[in-house]
């Protein structure tokens, strides 16, 4: 069947599954010689309309795996995304433990949204909460095997006719209902509650604002950057985006997990 857009579409907070879905969608496109587009849904003011594609479409979809699962703040506006019938690619990066029900969970969003799943990934990515876990990728090696799976979509698209005859695509996990969310937990393996932990600030901060700009829950006051307005969901971006080194945790239980 002919694609006549190939669309990059993520929620990255720290860049890793924007570099890896863009790298896919872009060796798509040159493929199949056809035209490519990007839609970033990372911050607040982009989720506020629907997303909407149509027949014709090849949509690259990716979200990081928190939990285990994909991010249940996404939930409520991914359940408003129209398909109208476009194929879809389901990515997921994940920080080097597992991604469990994450990628059969994004399948079934973008099925129930009205897309056809023709391919699925999984990545790795620099952990969310740190520079050690997985550190520095998606690397040239990962960027290589994206370059390598994007090739083999494009070429099964060639090979299909129409979309909506064919089945979901099959991926590891568990269906619908899925495995609740990885629980953390202290040295004595207790559960651990992290919900309430929020980065703190240090002195080194001087204001930039960058760390508000980038919140992906537009969380962070822009009138003092050390307090909260809404759920920090623990996503990293204003501590690997902040250019001072000013955003920090001290929650002991937090950083043991």
């Amino acid at each position: 069947m002919k694609i006549d857009k190939v669309w990059a579409v993520y929620f990255s907070a720290t860049g890793t599954t924007q570099k890896t879905v863009e790298r896919i969608a872009k060796v798509i496109a040159e493929k199949l010689g056809t035209d490519s587009g990007t839609c970033d849904f990372t911050l607040p003011t982009a989720r506020e309309e629907a997303l909407q594609f149509r027949k014709g479409d090849l949509v690259v979809f990716g979200t990081p795996v928190y939990a285990g699962r994909v991010p249940n703040v996404l939930l409520k506006y991914l359940n408003t995304i129209q398909g109208n019938g476009a194929a879809a690619v389901p990515v997921v990066l994940y920080g080097n433990r597992d991604y469990d029900d994450g990628l059969i969970e994004l399948r079934d969003i973008l099925e129930k949204g009205g897309l056809h799943t023709v391919a699925a990934a999984a990545f790795i990515g620099e952990h969310s909460f740190s520079h050690i876990l997985a550190k520095d990728r998606p690397d040239e090696a990962d960027m290589f095997l994206a370059g390598d799976f994007a090739a083999g979509v494009a070429e099964k698209i060639n090979g299909i006719s129409d979309f909506a005859g064919i089945s979901p695509i099959s991926v590891k996990g568990i269906p619908d209902p899925y495995r609740g969310y990885y629980q953390p937990r202290d040295r004595k393996g207790t559960p651990v509650d992290i919900r309430k932990v929020k980065p703190l600030t240090n002195g080194g901060c001087n204001n930039c604002l960058i760390c508000a700009d980038v919140c992906p829950m537009g969380s962070i006051s822009r009138d003092n950057v050390r307090e909260f307005t809404g759920i920090c969901i623990k996503c990293g971006a204003c501590i690997k985006k902040c250019p001072m080194q000013a955003k920090y945790y001290e929650d002991e239980a937090f950083l043991y997990h």
